[in-house]
């Protein structure tokens, strides 16, 4: 690490575990002050962790105030936290709908909206949003997901060119199928958990899951100042799923 972040403060949503432990991790190893957010406690040394209900926008905003009281200053939000959703439009009644769009959408509009007056201030403010491959490809049983962050994706967009004028950078990131503690149970619950976690890897081109480090590092790279005309864009972390298409393996 170059230690590009010194001196800059951000905060990761969901940031205790999974891809969030390891943007976190990768954010303070260069020279960021990280503070986590998230449901749970950090075991990360060295950062600033409460624990919020990112459905409380009380909570979300006096977690915020927090970190600007701490550290007098917020540079680089990244909302990570998420949950995730399996079926079909039938599969879910509204009730569910309505939870998970409040912690995949929601949470990026009350943390972002409760930061907002320091990142104003921030010479090299940047808001990174975590979507997923399942924004932009249809994928089967993941209609409620998918429409969480196909909404991601777009209120990205929507953020970047509200912001843009105001010094902040907003971009996306949306990975493949990753593997996370969420993937992990979801192998666990199937029929064959191996047959399960060969058929997820073989659907991605470069024939494996997407590792936590390589989402952070793609992360890294948009909130680093480095990236300062780098805006309303996504990078793709998923293996070469969204647009490659290699033939078979023959066997």
């Amino acid at each position: 690490m170059s230690h590009n972040l010194n001196g800059l403060v951000a905060i990761v949503t969901g940031g205790a575990s999974g891809i969030g432990h390891a943007i976190a991790s990768a954010l303070s190893a260069d020279g960021a002050q990280v503070a986590v957010v998230d449901l749970n406690e950090s075991s990360l040394p060295g950062v600033h962790s409460q624990t919020v209900n990112v459905g409380d926008d009380k909570a979300v905003r006096a977690a915020v105030q927090t970190v600007a009281d701490t550290f007098g200053r917020i540079d680089i939000v990244v909302n990570n936290v998420g949950t995730g959703a399996q079926g079909s439009i039938e599969t879910n009644p509204d009730e569910e709908w309505h939870r998970v769009f409040d912690v995949n959408v929601m949470s990026i509009v009350r943390t972002t909206r409760a930061a907002l007056p320091w990142l104003r201030k921030s010479p090299s403010a940047a808001i990174v949003n975590i979507a997923s491959i399942a924004a932009t490809d249809g994928l089967p049983d993941r209609a409620l997901y998918s429409a969480t962050k196909g909404a991601v994706l777009t209120l990205t967009l929507s953020m970047a060119a509200d912001h843009l004028r105001e010094g902040i950078r907003v971009n996306a990131v949306y990975p493949g199928t990753a593997d996370t503690p969420w993937v992990g149970r979801r192998l666990e619950s199937a029929e064959d958990p191996a047959a399960e976690r060969k058929a997820l890897e073989a659907r991605q081109p470069h024939g494996r899951l997407v590792s936590a480090d390589e989402v952070a590092g793609a992360v890294h790279y948009l909130v680093s100042p480095q990236s300062g005309s780098t805006t309303g864009t996504w990078i793709a972390v998923d293996g070469g799923m969204s647009h490659l298409r290699l033939r078979p393996v023959k066997n």
